[in-house]
C-alpha cells in the first residue's frame, strides 16, 4: 500500500483501524517529496524533523480516542501562509529570508486538528500569475506532463496533491490561484466565499478577493479541510459570523430537481473545442442525475477581466509597499539605512529592484498609476462601478437557479514559454475573475481529459453556499 496515495478519508479511517500510524503515513509523503521534488520543484521548504515530531503527537492523540478527521494527516501550505519558525517567502527573493513569528490562522486551526505540516509549496511571486513560472525559485512542473505549467498560482500546492506529495495543501484565490492549476493538474480545488475562512496571516495580494482554501484529491476531502478552516476570526474583521454547516452531510445529497445555469458567455469563440466538450458532457451527467439544466446569461461578465486587472494592481501596489527591504530585510544582518547606502529613495530602489520579480513590478506600476491622481476616477472608481454591476447580475441569476457550471479554464496546461505575453497570461483566469470579483464560492473538478491532459469543470453557487457547489462537483467526479 503507497500510504501517500490515499485520501484523507481512506487515511483516517486507517489510522483509527491502527492499520498504520501517522508518522509512517508522513515518512512515506516525505520520502516521494524526496524521489519527485528535485523534478517537479513544487515544494520550496521541506519540515522533515518538525513533519515526523507532529506525527508523533498526532499517533498519541489518535490513541487516546481526541482525534478529528485531520488528525496525522500530512499536508503541505502554499508559501504565502505565515508558519511559525518556518520560512515564508512567497516565492519572492525580498522575503527569501524571512522566518514567521507565527501562524497564520488557518494553519493554527489545522494545528489544533491534529493535521501534519510537512513543508510549504512553491507559486507565482506573491500570487503574481498562472503558470507558477513567476516563482522567484524556478517553476513547478506539471506532473501530468513535465514539460507544461501546473497552472497558478497555487501551481506547487496543486502539483504536490496531483504528485501525492502530501494527502492535501493549501492554496490562496485571488482570481482563480486555486482553481486554474487545480484544473491543469487534475484534482479538485475549492474557493469558498469571501469572509468563510480568514486571511490573517497569508501574505495579502488584492485584499478584496483573497480566500484560503483547500486542494484534494476528492470532493469530500475539500469538505473536511473547509469544515475545519472555515468560521469567523477576530484578526480578520471580513469573516462572517456564519455557522459552518456540515458540508460532508450536504455533499451526499442528491441533485434532483436543482437547477444549474449554463450561461453561454463561458462558452465562448477561441476556446479549446475538446475541453467545451468535456464540460458539456458533465453537464449532460448531471442532467442524467435529475438536474434541471437552464441557459441563462451573464454578459457584464466580459468586462471581468479588465476590471479585475484596475482592481488587482492597485491593491497589490498598496499591500507590496511594506516589503521595502529593510523591515523584511533581503539578507539576514542588513546594514542600517544610510550606511554607505546613498538615500533612502536610492536604498529603496536597490532592494526592490534587486527582490522584486518582472511580474511584481509590472502590478506594481500598473497600480501606482490607475490610482494617481487624474487616473482615479477614470481607471479604479470606474471599475468598482463595474464589479458591483457583476455581482448585481450574478445576485439576479441566482433567483432562477441554484448553482451555475462553467469551464474552468478555456484550454488544458499549456506548455513552458508559451505564454509570454502578459496580456495573453491574463486571459487564463477569464471564467474564474467573476466569482472572485463577486466574493463567490466556485469550485473545479475533474471532468475528463484531453491529449491525456486534465480538464476542470467549475461550479459557482450563491454566498456561503459551499456545500451546494460541492454536492454538485461530487456528482461530477
Amino acid at each position: 500500500m503507497n500510504l501517500n496515495c490515499l485520501t484523507i478519508k481512506q487515511a483516517h479511517e486507517g489510522l483509527q483501524k491502527g492499520e498504520f500510524t501517522s508518522v509512517e503515513l508522513t515518512e512515506a509523503c516525505l520520502a516521494e517529496i524526496k524521489k519527485r521534488n528535485s523534478e517537479l520543484n513544487a515544494v520550496l521548504t521541506v519540515c522533515e524533523e518538525e513533519a515526523l515530531a507532529e506525527a508523533g503527537i498526532a499517533d498519541k492523540r489518535i490513541k487516546s480516542g481526541t482525534a478529528t478527521e485531520l488528525t496525522g494527516i500530512p499536508y503541505l501550505a502554499k508559501d504565502n501562509y505565515l508558519t511559525r519558525g518556518v520560512r515564508a517567502t512567497a516565492a519572492s527573493k525580498i522575503l527569501e529570508n524571512y522566518i514567521a513569528p507565527f501562524d497564520a490562522t488557518v494553519i493554527k486551526k489545522l494545528r489544533e486538528a491534529g493535521a501534519v505540516l510537512l513543508g510549504k509549496t512553491n507559486l507565482d511571486e506573491f500570487a503574481h500569475g498562472s503558470s507558477t513560472e513567476n516563482s522567484a525559485f524556478g517553476p513547478t512542473k506539471n506532473p501530468n506532463d513535465l514539460t507544461r505549467v501546473p497552472g497558478g498560482s497555487s501551481g506547487g500546492s496543486a502539483a504536490a496533491v496531483a504528485a501525492n506529495f502530501c494527502l492535501f495543501s493549501l492554496g490562496s484565490d485571488t482570481g482563480g490561484s486555486i482553481r486554474h492549476p487545480a484544473a491543469f493538474c487534475g484534482v479538485v480545488g475549492l474557493k469558498p466565499t469571501y469572509g468563510r475562512a480568514s486571511r490573517f496571516g497569508i501574505v495579502a495580494m488584492t485584499s478584496s478577493t483573497d480566500v484560503p482554501g483547500p486542494i484534494t484529491k476528492t470532493v469530500e476531502d475539500a469538505a473536511i479541510v473547509q469544515k475545519i478552516i472555515s468560521g469567523q476570526d477576530q484578526n480578520d474583521f471580513t469573516t462572517a459570523d456564519i455557522l459552518v454547516p456540515d458540508y460532508q452531510a450536504e455533499i451526499k445529497d442528491n441533485i434532483k430537481g436543482l437547477k444549474i445555469g449554463v450561461p453561454h458567455e463561458f462558452f465562448r469563440e477561441g476556446m479549446n473545442k475538446e475541453v467545451e466538450k468535456k464540460v458539456k458532457e458533465a453537464i449532460e451527467f448531471l442532467k442524467k442525475q435529475g438536474a434541471e439544466i437552464v441557459d441563462i446569461s451573464l454578459p457584464h461578465t466580459k468586462y471581468a477581466l479588465p476590471v479585475y486587472y484596475i482592481i488587482t494592481p492597485s491593491e497589490v501596489s498598496s499591500n507590496l509597499g511594506r516589503f521595502d527591504g529593510i523591515r523584511y530585510p533581503l539578507t539576514p544582518n542588513p546594514s542600517p539605512a544610510g550606511a554607505g547606502e546613498g538615500s533612502l529613495i536610492d536604498l529603496y530602489k536597490k532592494n526592490r529592484g534587486k527582490g522584486f520579480g518582472a511580474e511584481a513590478k509590472r502590478r506594481i506600476m500598473l497600480g501606482t498609476y490607475a490610482l494617481s491622481a487624474g487616473y482615479y476616477d477614470a481607471y479604479y472608481l470606474q471599475a468598482q462601478k463595474v464589479r458591483t454591476i457583476i455581482i448585481d447580475e450574478f445576485e439576479a441569476a441566482f433567483k432562477e437557479v441554484d448553482a451555475i457550471i462553467t469551464p474552468t479554464t478555456p484550454d488544458i496546461a499549456f506548455k513552458f514559454g508559451e505564454n509570454k505575453d502578459p496580456l495573453k497570461m491574463y486571459l487564463e483566469d477569464i471564467f474564474t475573475l467573476s466569482p472572485s470579483l463577486a466574493g463567490l464560492p466556485a469550485i473545479s473538478v475533474p471532468c475528463g481529459t484531453v491529449d491525456k491532459m486534465p480538464v476542470g469543470c467549475q461550479i459557482i453557487g450563491r454566498k456561503f453556499a459551499e456545500g451546494m457547489v460541492m454536492k454538485i462537483a461530487d456528482k461530477i467526479l
